[in-house]
């Protein structure tokens, strides 16, 4: 059952960065994009209708952040994830990449240092370095096609930092931690007095024989955890700009919030509050139909791979929608590599090295969240390319 995920949308001339940006980003205008990490497919109907509704009234002013929010977050947390939180803990925020700057301004001064663990998504390398913080990396160690957390040299930067960014489920690797891995995590928190963002935006997009557990439910000392959160990426809607970081304690929690009202950024807004409602009340029947198809579609990826194009390794993903793929074995520098892919096969990914200037040299980011036959046209494309080499 496809639930609609096969039927191809037209996203051409609708502002998309996707696709409308496709000339600036690769040079050409025509690339199959699978790079942004939105979705080609259509948001859940109860989004739009409840969009539609909101619409309806037409004026469009200042929007408070009513209590069906925060109870839709709680309910959400508690259904998905086994978590019990409390209203006052949860603060709306405009997106998890304004929440990584946000939590590196409350918690940390300038030149102090915040652990990143490449490879890993972009913006966290700029969420310290945009504010004069300098950068702890704490590279992941790829063993026997999975990658894992050096704790050891961890522990060597938990002595210099006050704050560690953590992706969970990790973006661009794809793994979802283990509940060994995480209570290795919080003892070092503990030990060091470390403050941990963990953005756990792919939180709900977890693969069958994973299993997420949110970092702050591991521990009863969770004080010092900040978990940010969204239906975003969950039912392709990040256009709408609304998040939620999840923060038991008061005075980080004031920390937070004084730098949003620094800044006079307010994350309320008519359009996305009652999207966000209506997607975590009436999102979970179409969220399970979406996991089947990914799912399916990143087997046929792998299969794909092993079968035809044995240059290209699959770091299998344990969740989220993105793939990560070892191409190291074509014996291209990374320039190389991105003029192949653009120029030759016709497809623009993010280059690895957007995520870690050594930890992801040799890779590409694929984004499988698009019809299979889209998938499908670009490996064959990838396959003719490496063909004619």
């Amino acid at each position: 059952m496809s639930n609609g995920f096969d039927h191809e949308i037209s996203r051409k001339g609708t502002n998309s960065v996707k696709y409308d940006e496709r000339q600036n980003m690769f040079g050409k205008p025509d690339v199959i994009p699978l790079w942004v990490a939105d979705m080609d497919f259509a948001t859940p109907p109860a989004i739009t209708k409840a969009l539609i509704e909101r619409a309806n009234h037409p004026i469009y002013g200042y929007t408070r952040f009513p209590d069906s929010l925060y109870e839709t977050v709680a309910d959400w947390a508690q259904q998905r994830h086994g978590w019990a939180i409390q209203h006052e803990w949860i603060v709306m925020c405009p997106g998890v990449v304004p929440s990584l700057n946000a939590a590196v301004l409350a918690f940390t001064k300038p030149g102090d240092s915040v652990i990143i663990q490449p490879p890993v998504y972009f913006p966290f390398f700029s969420a310290a370095t945009n504010n004069s913080r300098k950068l702890l990396h704490n590279p992941l160690q790829l063993e026997n096609g999975r990658y894992v957390i050096d704790f050891d040299h961890l522990e060597q930067c938990a002595k210099q930092a006050h704050l560690l960014l953590l992706c969970s489920p990790h973006n661009p690797v794809g793994r979802v931690w283990n509940e060994q891995e995480l209570t290795r995590l919080l003892e070092l928190a503990k030990k060091y007095d470390l403050i941990i963002l963990s953005d756990e935006i792919h939180a709900d997009l977890i693969y069958p024989g994973n299993k997420h557990r949110v970092l702050a439910t591991m521990t009863e000392s969770s004080a010092n955890i900040i978990t940010a959160m969204a239906p975003s990426k969950t039912f392709n809607m990040p256009g709408l700009n609304l998040s939620t970081l999840i923060i038991p304690d008061k005075k980080n929690r004031t920390a937070i919030t004084q730098v949003f009202n620094a800044m006079h950024v307010s994350a309320s807004n008519p359009f996305s509050i009652v999207a966000f409602e209506a997607a975590y009340r009436e999102g979970k029947t179409w969220l399970e139909a979406l996991l089947v198809y990914l799912r399916d579609t990143r087997d046929c990826v792998e299969t794909y791979l092993a079968d035809h194009l044995p240059e290209i390794k699959l770091i299998k993903p344990e969740g989220t929608y993105l793939l990560w793929l070892d191409c190291r074995a074509l014996n291209m520098d990374d320039a190389q590599l991105q003029h192949f892919f653009i120029h030759e096969a016709g497809i623009g990914m993010n280059p690895g090295i957007q995520f870690g200037r050594m930890e992801g040299s040799g890779f590409m980011r694929f984004n499988i969240g698009a019809p299979r036959n889209t998938i499908l046209t670009a490996l064959k494309q990838i396959r003719k390319a490496i063909n004619k080499l």
